[in-house]
């Protein structure tokens, strides 16, 4: 049986490459997280998105 672990929203936003993908863990507002898997053209994309919303 696996260890269960606690599902909340507590803690770091994380990146991490794994394989070809680069895996993104953002801490969810009720708890858990949202997970979701990029490519290299696809990060870059979400790059431009956010610098264009944030002024950087």
């Amino acid at each position: 049986m696996a260890a269960m672990k606690p599902r909340t929203g507590e803690g770091p936003m994380e990146v991490t490459v794994e394989g070809r993908v680069i895996v993104m863990r953002i801490p969810a507002e009720g708890g858990g997280r949202l997970v979701v898997e990029l490519n290299a053209a696809e990060a870059a994309e979400l790059r431009t998105a956010l610098d264009s919303v944030t002024g950087s």
